[in-house]
């Protein structure tokens, strides 16, 4: 979870009420920019490892909706997003049609930007046209690969956390090139480290050995 400076600057500034992490241990500074959701995400999501198709279609569609604006806002917005878009079944949202996105545009839970909701569509198509002869689980860990070898040490601080990498561009401009869409690579990274392709939580965080033992015993698709 990337966050600007002056993000975290007012985190260190604000009275916030998230919970406390579990038995008083320590989480990273970004859920207290927020509300208590964040604090549940990142104890229970971000970072865990995610190699399904679908799931991580549903992340690659969700950061894409993020762009230009903050993950809680997204994350508020998650439910709607699902029954929106039919649960991020590719293949239905591969067919819809100019009274979809009238449908989407005119629906007040979800982000209603034309642009990355016609990118949404075009992506389902690209999906499922990856699927043809790959798997998108596959396609992207095998590029976060590359991600693990390099990264060797824990961030101490929130600053020491890059908004993008080596990896992310190269697959941002692997799924540009397979037809995707709103992948920039401060995008991807941000689904790379929301889906475990890379530990990004602090070295004092109660949830970084966590997060890096589910990688460890951790498959990735091939």
């Amino acid at each position: 979870m990337t966050t600007s400076k002056s993000a975290q600057s007012n985190a260190k500034n604000r009275s916030v009420t998230v919970p406390p992490a579990k038995s008083g241990l320590e989480r990273c500074a970004w859920p207290g920019i927020g509300d208590p959701l964040y604090a549940r995400y990142h104890d229970e999501e971000w970072g865990v490892p995610v190699g399904d198709d679908r799931a991580l279609f549903e992340k690659l569609i969700l950061e894409g909706f993020q762009a230009g604006l903050s993950w809680l806002t997204i994350l508020k917005k998650r439910e709607n997003f699902r029954r929106a878009f039919h649960g991020f079944d590719a293949d239905r949202m591969a067919r819809y049609s100019a009274r979809d996105v009238a449908r989407l545009m005119d629906d007040a839970g979800i982000v209603r930007n034309r642009l990355k909701i016609e990118a949404a569509i075009g992506n389902a198509r690209a999906f499922i046209d990856l699927q043809q002869h790959d798997s998108l689980g596959a396609l992207l860990w095998g590029v976060a690969q590359q991600e693990a070898s390099n990264q060797q040490r824990a961030p101490q601080h929130a600053s020491d956390v890059p908004g993008a990498t080596a990896a992310s561009r190269k697959m941002s401009n692997l799924l540009k090139r397979k037809g995707f869409r709103f992948v920039g690579p401060t995008t991807v990274y941000a689904m790379m480290q929301s889906t475990g392709m890379v530990n990004d939580h602090l070295a004092n965080c109660h949830r970084r050995a966590a997060c890096a033992a589910l990688r460890k015993g951790f498959s990735p698709p091939v």
